[in-house]
């Protein structure tokens, strides 16, 4: 992974393969950033003026390279759009400087080093910056072969060493003998490290990550940063009677697993629950996806990657509140042994569900999970998952919906969803759609209306939700695994959508406030 340093050197004089700078859109045209003080002196005050010669407006993510000037070590300045100016005496917003940075990260693969002269007045910033940095320059390699995968030999080493993550950001500005920057930037790393850990777990084909194989992972994780973990395989699935779990994974030749992976902490006061959906392939099932739809499947365990990704982050921060992970793992496949549309399941609760959708399978596996860690009375409940095609109609493919049995934890998690830098969008549980899921041979069938349908799947979870317990729903079916081409810090491929909230909610938790 990219090294995250802090530097007090000038951007002048930083030894580097290149320098970044910020450009915004102003009101006469491109703006050169606060920051780039010495690299505009270096060009005689008229940096912003070269870079409008060649084009650069200051749009978010736009990318210039040139040619530093005399008085410059770093052979290459690398001019990064930061977007509409902010107001006088305002600052950068955070993401505008993540999303630079990451920008900036992916068009210097190959590099060294590279020095981020991006404005960066306070520890918060330095942050925003080494974060997105440290995720624009994610690559997921593991599948590639030692040439490149191109046969080529020694040319094909060389052009894979030119697509190689940048080695090192450099964050000049920060300050890495100040507590507060050092703090800031230790969080940006761990934080950075554990989302890249969801990325890697969600561009992983699913012959190399079915159910035992994801539960391995979690106990090696477990295992290099204490964490407790318990892995129920299907026997004891079977024997504990979890049905959803069971009856989603019985078609598949990779039976389910429920892990639970927590992190404990001696001063805590509160324990928050975090529930992801795993299914590590999604066929459908017997009622089979149409052609096109079964392509990116892998991804369908984008809740559970993130859910393990924020437990784990959780212990490496050190933060004072104990925070559970239970991960529903299974493979949705078609066979003579799965689950046919019109069977009843008797979940985990004891209540009973008609399948009247095999490729409703989702909500089934969170059933069981949900009850399960509702009988550890935890102070809150949040599930993710990649878990309705409606959602993405509703909000595209960047915001991730908000259910909840609770006006303000809905809030509350909106409020932090934005503060991180995810597009989130609070949604509605309409009493009147739970009708629509009543069975005539069940106590309720796992489809209601198909219109509202993300609205229905979230209803049929709160039925498994524990009597007074805060809840939370994160559909995040379309930020989760982006098919179009990277831009800011968001690469192709997997994201791990819902990690920064799900820390930023842990440490609200560990500072009392659940909204």
């Amino acid at each position: 992974m990219t090294a995250l340093t802090l530097s007090t050197s000038s951007a002048a004089t930083v030894r580097a393969d290149a320098v970044v700078v910020g450009v915004a859109k102003g009101a006469k045209g491109v703006v050169v950033a606060p920051g780039a003080e010495a690299v505009d002196k270096a060009f005689g005050g008229k940096l912003a003026a070269v870079l409008e010669t060649l084009g650069a407006s200051g749009a978010e993510g736009e990318v210039t390279k040139l040619p530093a000037a005399d008085g410059i070590k770093a052979p290459v300045v690398l001019a990064v759009g930061l977007g509409d100016a902010p107001a006088k005496g305002e600052s950068y917003g955070h993401e505008a400087l993540r999303r630079a940075a990451g920008s900036a990260a992916r068009a210097l693969a190959g590099a060294k080093k590279a020095a981020f002269a991006l404005p960066v007045d306070y520890a918060g910033a330095a942050a925003a910056v080494g974060e997105g940095a440290l995720l624009g320059a994610y690559t997921f390699t593991a599948f590639r072969g030692e040439n490149g995968g191109n046969g080529k030999g020694a040319k094909g080493r060389k052009a894979d060493a030119k697509s190689a993550p940048l080695g090192e950001a450099a964050v000049l500005g920060g300050k890495p003998r100040d507590k507060e920057f050092r703090a800031a930037a230790e969080r940006a790393q761990v934080l950075a490290a554990e989302i890249n850990r969801a990325r890697d777990l969600i561009n992983t084909p699913s012959n190399a990550l079915d159910p035992k194989q994801f539960a391995a992972h979690a106990q090696a994780a477990a295992k290099e940063f204490g964490l407790t973990v318990e892995v129920l395989d299907e026997k004891a699935l079977k024997k504990g009677g979890y049905g959803g779990l069971m009856g989603v994974g019985q078609g598949s030749q990779a039976p389910p697993r429920l892990v639970r992976i927590a992190h404990t902490h001696a001063d805590a006061e509160r324990t928050l629950a975090l529930v992801g959906k795993g299914i590590t392939y999604d066929s459908g099932g017997i009622s089979l996806k149409p052609a096109g739809h079964n392509e990116t499947m892998k991804c369908d365990m984008s809740g559970a990657a993130a859910v393990f990704a924020a437990v784990v982050a959780a212990a490496r921060l050190d933060l004072p509140v104990n925070v559970t992970g239970w991960l529903a793992l299974a493979e949705n496949m078609p066979s003579g042994s799965a689950t046919r549309p019109g069977d009843v399941l008797t979940m985990y609760s004891g209540k009973t569900v008609e399948v009247l959708n095999t490729d409703a399978e989702g909500r089934l596996v969170l059933a069981d999970a949900l009850t399960r860690a509702s009988e550890e009375a935890p102070d809150a409940i949040v599930d993710v998952a990649t878990l309705t095609g409606a959602m993405v109609l509703a909000l595209g493919h960047r915001h991730f919906g908000i259910m909840a049995n609770d006006d303000a934890f809905r809030t509350s998690i909106h409020e932090i969803a934005e503060e991180v830098g995810e597009d989130s969008w609070p949604m509605p549980m309409p009493g009147h759609l739970r009708k629509g899921m009543d069975s005539p041979v069940a106590d309720l069938a796992n489809m209601g209306e198909r219109m509202g349908g993300g609205l229905v799947a979230g209803l049929f979870l709160k039925e498994f939700v524990g009597e007074g317990i805060p809840w939370a729903h994160l559909d995040i079916a379309g930020p989760a695994f982006h098919e179009g081409g990277p831009w800011g810090y968001t690469p192709k491929g997997g994201t791990g959508s819902a990690v920064r909230t799900l820390v930023r909610l842990a440490e609200r938790t560990a500072e009392g406030d659940l909204g």
